[in-house]
């Protein structure tokens, strides 16, 4: 499947050395939803779509990935993660807004709030990660095998991707042709693969222990069957509600749901692309 070099609806936002590719849609408070790693734009582009009819909706395609592409200087730490995205909301003049983050997303998303807890209005955790305990993906562990690694910065069979991304889902069967073909393609950009290793293999600082510092308005979705999540235990007046059947993919797996949550959390209008009723019956 043949990829153009750019959605119709690309923007772009120079931040540093810096050119960050992202999207934005609707109108009103400010959402800016983070994906995760070796992801994109893409795996929010359903949530996105739902949640533009009541606010202001940007998705940002992080260092390293989509079509941002690489840092220059190849540094992915969480922290500089960071400084990028309070840099990219300044460069669009937003100084308050709320962040919904997947995954690596979320990690990003619980610092920010505490680097700058006067900017971030409200934080909803899908998957988050930031506790140590937590069960790396296969594609980090293979990422970080010595021996891998330098075949990995070369390419990657999209069968491996097709098998990484099943293991990310709590129902295999939904990864279709459509999927795997995105996925690949966007890992497949000049430079994102070997970036991804060395997202990888980057020392991450554990700040587990300044999870209970978050002071901003927190919604914890998490699915059951992943591990390594406190934040709806850490995080003062937070609201969790789980997933029964999900995996660490929900924005893509059940958007449905995941929208009907935020919608709860932050209010809005309600989505007109859906009358489904909700799977776990509940209102956080």
């Amino acid at each position: 499947m043949n990829f153009p070099l750019v959605d119709p609806d690309s923007r772009f936002a120079v931040v540093g050395d810096l050119r960050l590719h992202f999207k934005r849609s609707g109108s009103g408070r400010a959402l800016l939803l983070l994906h995760g790693s070796a992801s994109s734009i893409h795996g929010f582009e359903r949530v996105a779509a739902r949640l533009s009819t009541s606010f202001d909706v940007i998705t940002l395609d992080l260092p390293g990935f989509g079509f941002t592409g690489p840092r220059p200087d190849r540094d992915y730490r969480v922290s500089t993660y960071v400084d990028t995205v309070a840099g990219f909301m300044s460069e669009l003049g937003l100084e308050r807004f709320s962040v919904v983050g997947n995954s690596l997303g979320g990690n990003i998303g619980w610092n920010l709030a505490l680097a700058v807890p006067a900017r971030v209005e409200s934080l909803v955790l899908i998957n988050a990660t930031g506790y140590p305990e937590k069960s790396l993906p296969m594609g980090i562990r293979l990422a970080r095998n010595p021996i891998l690694r330098p075949l990995l910065r070369r390419g990657l069979p999209r069968r491996a991707t097709e098998r990484n991304l099943r293991a990310l889902v709590g129902r295999p069967s939904m990864v279709d042709e459509a999927m795997v073909d995105r996925v690949h393609a966007m890992m497949s950009l000049p430079g994102n693969r070997s970036a991804f290793v060395d997202f990888a293999n980057t020392d991450q600082e554990d700040r587990s222990h300044l999870i209970p510092r978050v002071a901003v308005p927190t919604l914890v979705l998490r699915s059951v069957s992943v591990d390594g999540q406190h934040f709806g235990r850490d995080i003062p007046g937070a609201v969790e509600v789980s997933h029964p059947t999900g995996g660490h993919l929900l924005p893509e797996e059940d958007p449905e749901w995941v929208v009907a949550r935020i919608r709860d959390f932050l209010g809005g209008n309600p989505d007109p692309h859906s009358d489904r009723t909700r799977q776990d019956g509940s209102r956080p």
